[in-house]
């Protein structure tokens, strides 16, 4: 079966209730523990450094007033975790790229946690609703990983997704899903470990899309973290535990995202105009999600149903982030 047809049903089994779609056949489980198992000896290999915090306001240069907020949810990857410093972490990585682009201060306010599965979204969601300016003016979501470790069955954790972005979108916020990484670029995981991982991942990231999309929302193929940097040079785009991206890896896959969130803001200098050069098209959403997971960095954006925009954003280096004071980490 297709990934797209695959892709379609899970999310089709998330609208409808089809809790027992999973992401592997149940023939794969058993190697798959056993495989697990080894994998966990080396995966860890040093902990990782808790997230840093780094909300706050970020391009003081632009002045105080009138600030974009940003917000980012999620696990692990969302917080940063993996890196010492709070200007090393996506969410300010994106902030200072966001107030470069749109010249004007951002607020970042990350609710993220380590350890997340979807089922944290409602929590974190009504956390930035319940903020008194109300909700953020783009919402960056990152998350799957976590739901494909711990076996949260793959219609589950859509429906929860797209409960998540609904919620959002209603409240007026702008929505941009980074998702489910590509589980099998992890250096320590032998095959077929890796093959699975790398499947489950990507059926996820596929029916995330097509969730996102319909609830009004942008995603961004997170793959491998992105792009051929993490096969070319894993010491590097991996952190000390082996399994969080380093500070080098957070600012490749911030940078990816950028485009996408200035884009929901319509700050972005590129219009949503299809450039054939660079393989773009407009697609059915289900094949959309098909063709993003298969290069990290593509942005999906929903045209009319059930057709969906298939981007390339052309990349701009990101900004070094400024760290925020202690009195702007107050700021909602």
């Amino acid at each position: 079966m297709s990934r797209a047809r695959v892709a379609r049903r899970i999310a089709a089994g998330a609208a409808y209730g089809g809790g027992s779609i999973g992401l592997i056949g149940v023939a794969a489980v058993g190697v798959l523990l056993a495989e697990a198992q080894l994998a966990k000896r080396t995966v860890y290999g040093a902990p990782a450094p808790l997230p840093p915090v780094a909300d706050g306001l970020y391009g003081r240069a632009f002045g105080t007033a009138d600030p974009l907020r940003l917000a980012l949810l999620g696990d692990s990857t969302a917080a940063g975790q993996g890196v010492r410093r709070a200007g090393q972490t996506p969410g300010a990585l994106l902030a200072s790229g966001l107030a470069a682009v749109a010249e004007r201060p951002v607020v970042l306010r990350n609710v993220a946690l380590s350890g997340a599965r979807s089922d944290d979204l409602e929590r974190q969601v009504s956390l930035l609703l319940a903020q008194p300016l109300g909700p953020p003016d783009v919402c960056v979501v990152m998350i799957g990983a976590n739901d494909v470790t711990h076996r949260l069955p793959a219609t589950e954790s859509v429906r929860l997704l797209a409960a998540a972005v609904r919620r959002l979108r209603t409240a007026g916020a702008e929505v941009v899903v980074g998702t489910c990484p590509d589980l099998g670029t992890i250096e320590p995981v032998y095959q077929p470990l890796r093959w699975l991982a790398r499947r489950a991942s990507r059926q996820l990231a596929a029916a995330q899309t097509i969730v996102v999309v319909e609830q009004g929302g942008r995603t961004v193929s997170v793959g491998d973290l992105l792009g051929p940097e993490f096969a070319a040079n894993p010491r590097e785009m991996f952190g000390a535990d082996n399994f969080h991206p380093s500070a080098e890896g957070y600012a490749t896959a911030a940078m990816a995202m950028l485009p996408t969130v200035c884009a929901a803001l319509g700050v972005w200098p590129e219009t949503d105009r299809l450039e054939p050069a660079r393989r773009e098209d407009i697609l059915p959403v289900a094949k959309a999600a098909a063709e993003a997971v298969r290069e990290a960095g593509t942005e999906v954006t929903g045209a009319r149903a059930p057709w969906a925009l298939l981007k390339h954003r052309r990349r701009r280096r990101l900004p070094a982030a400024d760290t925020p004071t202690p009195e702007d980490a107050t700021q909602p």
